[in-house]
């Protein structure tokens, strides 16, 4: 038994679910409506698998035509239809992916943030990438700017390797990440749950705050959770989706369900109760439920379940189901959207999160707002 969950790498925060079981077993929870805030992160990789440069272009133009037609059928609450974020790796960028990715971002449907793999990286060599793409992007039209125009970025870690967070040291090699993340602009890192990895930190289930040492390896691993009344502005917030165990159905077999979207395992009712059920929200604001999911949505297996059937139902399960208005209002927000609302929440603001979408961090300048 101890073997198999050293395979599954439980040990790593098995203990950390406990405690938050445990703790939304005390929380009464809210009666009244639940705003849905519900984020697709997307740690887009037209080169997935080292493909040629025309395959990774196909992949990319597989969204470019097929993501307005899945949109076209779906409207949340605030009547946005169903928002992508990219999250594309630097080392990929190329021109024309730009090219045809951009017009999704133009339409409304979604915006660009960074994905990053590295490996024995230094702090100067991945401060000089971070910012050499960050300067790419921005010149594109992409990412936000603060109100003095620095440029503001979203952050997920390529093999999840945040912080230097495997303890062999591979895919990253850098232990101060966070503090490197804040001092380019980062305002949020978006790479957990990384479950059944090794990198998975024992916090669950949170939208938090790291302290103590930031340049520590793995630092991710001590936090402060966001709550009503507080807030930090000199560190990155780190923003997790979804992680539990929960039983198959029709089976009594456990698994580990870490919202993440695959062609195997696509966005079923069951799924979405679970991802609802970890009512990860700000302390103190328990009527916006945040949940953020992830997938590699270029490979031509993955695209073809998110823009056809695995995407269609799980579009229509959260409208039919999540979007009456009386128990539930969904909005569908980008990671930048999501973090605004998450701000909010922290300075106290009520009522209807679709009017904190822009709340500190403005859309890049692509994107069109109606």
């Amino acid at each position: 038994m101890l073997q198999r969950l050293r395979s599954k790498n439980l040990h790593t925060w098995v203990s950390g679910y406990g405690r938050d079981v445990w703790q939304r077993s005390l929380d009464r929870g809210h009666r009244g409506l639940r705003h849905i805030l519900f984020a697709v992160c997307d740690h887009y990789e037209p080169l997935w698998n080292q493909p040629t440069e025309q395959v990774g272009e196909r992949r990319v133009a597989a969204w470019q035509h097929g993501y307005p037609k899945l949109a076209a059928e779906f409207r949340d609450a605030d009547g946005r239809p169903p928002q992508h974020t990219f999250f594309f790796p630097g080392e990929e960028y190329r021109p024309f992916f730009f090219d045809r990715l951009e017009p999704l971002i133009e339409g409304g449907f979604g915006e660009v943030e960074l994905h990053l793999h590295h490996d024995d990286a230094t702090a100067e060599s991945f401060r000089h990438d971070v910012l050499s793409y960050l300067d790419t992007y921005a010149k594109r039209g992409h990412l936000s700017r603060s109100a003095d125009g620095r440029v503001r970025y979203g952050f997920i870690h390529g093999n999840w390797a945040l912080a230097n967070g495997r303890p062999d040291g591979r895919r990253c090699g850098v232990d101060n990440e966070l503090p490197l993340l804040f001092e380019t602009g980062c305002y949020a890192d978006f790479t957990f749950p990384s479950a059944p990895d090794i990198t998975q930190p024992n916090i669950v289930n949170r939208i938090y705050w790291p302290v103590g040492d930031p340049s520590r390896k793995r630092a991710y691993e001590w936090g402060e959770r966001a709550r009503v009344g507080h807030r930090y502005h000199d560190r990155i917030l780190l923003v997790q989706g979804p992680l539990a165990l929960v039983r198959r159905p029709g089976s009594l077999r456990i698994r580990i369900e870490a919202s993440s979207l695959t062609a195997k395992d696509p966005g079923t009712p069951a799924r979405i109760r679970s991802w609802l059920d970890q009512h990860i929200h700000v302390q103190g604001r328990p009527e916006w439920v945040f949940v953020k999911v992830h997938t590699h949505g270029a490979p031509e297996h993955q695209a073809e379940s998110l823009l056809g059937k695995g995407g269609y139902e799980m579009h229509r399960e959260l409208n039919a189901r999540y979007n009456d208005g009386v128990r539930y209002s969904l909005h569908y927000v980008t990671a930048r959207e999501m973090v605004n609302i998450a701000w909010a929440a922290m300075d106290g603001k009520t009522g209807n999160p679709n009017a904190y979408r822009d709340y500190e961090l403005a859309p890049p300048p692509l994107v069109r707002r109606a």
